[in-house]
């Protein structure tokens, strides 16, 4: 006779794994296409989320780039995982998430670390015109954006980037896939981390200074 139990494990192996499947996607499976198609699947996760948590230690905040810095950053994934290039179309769909700086009631809470302003992704043209856009989206209103010193005392070490919607989603990004966590035992640890690493982010007139300074250096 079967081992109703048995199979009952299994089915419920089966489906965990599938949901693990679905929760871990290959950059090169998700880019196949392109990058355009992926860039349009986060414009409803955009839509529907009221309070953003952001953290990227090391390159500039897609929703914030300009136009040159994200072609810049999509040739270098095509390059990487061999993809199709179509940055025209993939910066198009990016930019599009901008709009939502701008409109409704959303707030953007973004934790930028100092090396983001140095990564010299594009060239130094690129990279001024992007600070100088930093500058500009610093005045806006539903828009929180600190930068962590590269000296400032911490109480978590820098790890990687990763992006909450509300308090159901976290999206990390590693080089070979993209992660999205759900368990709110987990998110729970990714609000600790982001708190931990806005308590040694500075604002306003500090981070201004920082940006300047970035804009000086590759001024030179």
């Amino acid at each position: 006779m079967p081992d109703d139990g048995r199979e009952a494990d299994f089915g419920d192996l089966v489906a965990t794994v599938r949901h693990i499947d679905e929760l871990w996607l290959e950059w090169r499976r998700q880019l196949q296409a392109g990058a355009e198609i992926r860039q349009k699947k986060s414009l409803p996760l955009y839509r529907k989320t009221k309070v953003f948590r952001i953290w990227e230690p090391n390159v500039i905040w897609g929703t914030i780039q300009t136009a040159e810095y994200a072609a810049a950053i999509f040739d270098e994934a095509a390059n990487l995982y061999g993809t199709p290039s179509d940055t025209e179309a993939a910066v198009a769909k990016r930019l599009e998430r901008q709009r939502y700086l701008y409109k409704g009631d959303r707030i953007f809470n973004v934790l930028l670390g100092e090396q983001a302003l140095y990564s010299n992704h594009g060239g130094s043209e690129v990279l001024r015109a992007q600070l100088d856009r930093m500058l500009a989206v610093l005045a806006l209103p539903r828009l929180s954006l600190g930068i962590v010193p590269r000296s400032a005392p911490l109480d978590i070490w820098i790890g990687h980037g990763f992006s909450m919607f509300d308090d159901k989603l976290v999206m990390v990004e590693t080089y070979s896939a993209e992660m999205s966590v759900t368990q709110p035992g987990e998110i729970e640890t990714y609000m600790k981390a982001f708190e931990l690493h806005r308590q040694a982010a500075v604002y306003g007139r500090v981070a201004r200074e920082l940006i300047l300074s970035a804009i000086d250096h590759f001024n030179r």
